[in-house]
């Protein structure tokens, strides 16, 4: 569950902010109840709170009398640099890698034990899949998920591997088996799944790396991997070679 408790003598900081993250992807309309109870605020005390914040434009009320994100912190949010600037550099081999494969294209970075999905293409010829830009997903599910947990910490990797919940009947639940798939993701370069997110959908991922660090992972889904896989890697490959250059090049301009 998103947000925070709040515990007798929290200041109203943490109180504002366990308001602001109790919206998360699959909660992007609360009520005033919905949000007191996910920020473990007082029913007054989070309506106090969000009458300021509406005020200020941080957030916003639907017509049916529900809270949403507001402009005001979505331009905020996209001042944040390390997702803005990769996308920005991203953008060009993300639509050269949709123009040749005409797939769903993801680029994803590594948010604690989940994924953050910084963008997404696809048309109408794509596999429908449930990631959206700022969708938050399991990282030991997703093709994307797959590549940042094998470059993660040891104790990311243990926490993820201590509470694998199936999304499908797919989904890699052994912690064994995932401590093996995360070996041969670093040793091959790329990682797969099929159907372990969404039911009909496969994909592949690769590492974007700046320097010695892998900084984000891009993937392409389609429904099936038996007959293009090892073209889809030397894309997806090129692709995020291209982007860890640009975003090694912007690193040294900066300097």
């Amino acid at each position: 569950m998103a947000g925070n408790t709040s515990p007798p003598g929290a200041t109203v900081t943490s109180r504002t902010v366990a308001l602001l993250t109790a919206f998360d992807e699959q909660h992007r309309r609360l009520t005033l109840t919905e949000l007191a109870r996910r920020a473990g605020l007082a029913v007054p005390t989070a309506h106090r709170l969000l009458r300021e914040l509406t005020s200020l434009g941080a957030l916003a009320r639907t017509p049916s009398g529900e809270y949403v994100v507001g402009r005001r912190l979505w331009d905020v949010g996209l001042l944040a640099p390390t997702p803005t600037d990769l996308r920005e550099v991203a953008s060009p081999f993300l639509h050269d890698l949709y123009a040749a494969t005409l797939a769903t294209v993801h680029l994803a970075v590594r948010d604690g034990t989940r994924v953050l999905y910084v963008e997404r293409l696809a048309g109408r010829r794509s596999v429908p899949v449930v990631s959206t830009v700022g969708s938050r997903l399991p990282l030991h599910a997703t093709g994307v998920g797959k590549v940042l947990l094998a470059h993660a910490p040891a104790d990311v990797q243990a926490e993820v591997a201590g509470s694998l919940t199936p999304v499908t009947v797919h989904t890699i639940t052994q912690p064994g088996l995932l401590r093996s798939q995360l070996q041969a993701v670093v040793a091959d370069g790329y990682a797969t799944t099929v159907e372990e997110m969404t039911l009909g959908a496969c994909s592949v991922a690769v590492p974007v790396h700046r320097d010695a660090d892998v900084v984000a992972a891009l993937g392409i889904v389609v429904r099936s991997l038996r007959r293009d896989k090892q073209r889809l890697v030397s894309a997806l490959k090129v692709a995020a070679h291209g982007i860890g250059r640009s975003l090694g090049a912007g690193d040294r301009r900066s300097r």
